[in-house]
């Protein structure tokens, strides 16, 4: 089945400004507030994020991305180790609200080796979760504080994302896969 785009870059646009907004509103403000993205995507949404606020607020919040490839509990095993890279932050998070950002929450497994990164790295004050999209299907006891927009799923569609820094354009789409797609879950 061919993608049906439910967002497109102007639709992206408006609701990342929202969550901004949304963010300053949940956290009271912008002091001790700091943004983290699960790399890639959700650095992406974390930076443009940070544009928001600069902009909107005339505030610079630290941002920085995380790798979680070495937290991965469905990556991780006996016969794959994934590449560690050293989480570098650039700042501080012992005592900060931390705005944890990615582009679809799913699962939670994600969610919950970017939280175990984040811990490995000090002790926040709180995580809240942002997300573009939350699609369902949890299998982690995880829910986004913040969401973009609810896209309810089955397990045969999945969302593709796409960014201007990555792919050239912005656009969230539905795909349905088959047994040949799988590689993109």
């Amino acid at each position: 089945m061919a993608e049906r785009i439910l967002m497109d870059g102007a639709a992206i646009a408006r609701t990342l400004t929202r969550l901004s907004h949304e963010v300053i509103e949940k956290n009271k403000g912008t002091e001790g507030l700091c943004l983290i993205g699960i790399k890639r995507r959700g650095e992406i949404v974390a930076e443009r994020i940070a544009a928001l606020l600069q902009k909107g607020y005339g505030v610079q919040v630290p941002c920085a991305g995380i790798d979680i490839g070495m937290y991965r509990d469905d990556l991780v095993s006996g016969y794959f180790v994934p590449d560690a890279h050293v989480n570098r932050l650039g700042f501080a998070i012992d005592g900060k609200k931390v705005v944890l950002c990615d582009d679809v929450l799913h699962t939670g497994r994600t969610v919950r080796a970017a939280i175990e990164a984040i811990f490995d790295l000090g002790r926040p004050a709180s995580v809240r979760l942002l997300v573009l999209a939350d699609r369902g299907g949890r299998q982690m006891p995880v829910c986004a504080d913040l969401v973009g927009k609810n896209i309810p799923t089955s397990s045969s569609e999945w969302l593709d994302v796409r960014f201007a820094e990555l792919e050239g354009e912005d656009s969230l789409g539905i795909r349905r896969t088959d047994e040949t797609d799988n590689e993109n879950f």
